[in-house]
This record gives C-alpha cells, structure tokens and sequence, in this order.
C-alpha cells in the first residue's frame, strides 16, 4: 500500500511566526531608533548604553503584556462562539445539520452530497466541524496567549540586544553612522527571513522592512539633533 505523501504547509507557523517577526523587528528597530535619538542629542556613551538596556527590558515586557492580552481577548471569544455552537448542537441538532450541509454547498457540493458530508464529519465530530467550517476555527490557527508572550518578548529581547551589542563597543564618535547601518543590515536579514519562512519574497519582504526602519530610524535621529541643540542652545 503506498505511502500518502505528506505536504508541509506553512500556514501552522502563522501564529508563532507573527508573534516572533513582530517582536524581533520591533526589537531592532525601536532599540536602535531610541540609541540614535539619545546619541544624536549629545548624551555620553554610557546614557545612550543605559537607555539602550531599559529600552531592551520594556520593549519585552510590553510586547509580551501586550501580544498577551490580545491574543487571550481572540482566546475567550472563540470559548464563547464555541460555547455558544456546542448549546445549538443540543438544542437543534437538525437544524445544525442543515446549516453545515448548506455551508458546503455553498462552497460547490451538490445538495444530496453535502447533506451526506455534514451527516458524516458530524457524527465523527460534531463540534469539531462546526467550529472549523462555520466559525473558521481550526488547530492551526487557534489563539495561545502565552505562546505568543513569550514568542514576542523572547523574540524582542533577541531583535534589541543586537544594536544594543553594536552600542556597547562602537567608539563614540562612529556610534551613530554604525548602529544606523548595522540595525538596517540587520532588519533587512530578518524580513528576507520572515519572507522566506512565510514562503514569500526573500528581496521584498527585506525591502518593506529596511524602507521603513529606515524612515523610523531617521525621524528618531532628527527629533533627538532638534532636542539636543535646543537644550544646548538654553
């Protein structure tokens, strides 16, 4: 008997993949956006280190609080929807019937066959149908609250210790030209990776994020200059 082939799709990485790009870039990027901000306003190497280490701990704590509390609101609504599915099954089980046998054809079965379809898959799983047919919720993409806090504050804390390695030994004076192209090198690296783990456009995927960490990283730069010559002005 032959060997089904098994395909690998990438949509089960959806949900660690997000949590984990999201924080990783978020890491590089808002990192080194705060060390050009505060070096660009004349503070010492040893400020600029400083604020880069409390950037680092409250970027992961905020991200990982943050990722939590969403993805834990998208948990407790698909508890409520399933609740809610599981109650109608016991109360009208016929009409669930139809209705899933109406979903599918829907989606182009003939009428006789999708009532056979929904009469099978339900008394295989009832629940489990309904919940990935009608509601759109299935094991790939069900919300995990923790799972997506550590991701994101494990994945930040990764994103921000590289400009903040590349703050920590550049000479004063090379800081900011360094740290700008280095965390630029480095958000490039990471969105062709995103990309080609998602199965995407390695160049466009490191194009969009450089574009605009670039930007970012620029306005940053030019608000902490304003604010350094103004203090130094006064």
């Amino acid at each position: 008997m032959p060997v089904p082939r098994t395909e690998r799709h990438r949509t089960a990485r959806v949900g660690w993949l997000r949590a984990a790009v999201l924080g990783a870039n978020d890491g590089i990027l808002s990192t080194a956006s705060l060390v050009l901000g505060v070096a660009a306003a004349h503070a010492t190497h040893a400020n600029v280190v400083v604020a880069g280490v409390a950037g680092l701990v409250a970027g992961s704590m905020s991200m990982a609080a943050g990722e939590y509390v969403s993805v834990h609101s998208q948990a407790d609504t698909e508890k409520a929807d399933l609740k809610l599915e599981r109650a109608e099954l016991k109360n009208d089980n016929v009409g669930e019937h139809k209705e899933l046998a109406a979903i599918y054809v829907a989606r182009g079965l003939d009428a006789k066959l999708a009532k056979q379809v929904a009469q099978q898959l339900m008394a295989h799983d009832a629940l489990g149908a309904h919940a990935r047919d009608e509601l759109g919720i299935s094991a790939a993409f069900t919300a995990r609250p923790i799972q997506a806090a550590l991701a994101s504050a494990a994945s930040f804390a990764v994103g921000a210790a590289m400009p903040l390695g590349v703050t920590a030994i550049a000479p004063e004076g090379a800081l900011i030209p360094l740290v700008a192209g280095t965390s630029l090198l480095f958000l490039a690296l990471l969105g062709g990776l995103a990309a080609h783990a998602g199965g995407a456009s390695v160049k466009l995927g490191a194009f969009r994020v450089t574009f605009w960490g670039a930007l970012a990283m620029a306005l940053t730069a030019g608000v902490g200059a304003l604010f350094g010559t103004a203090a130094t002005g006064t």
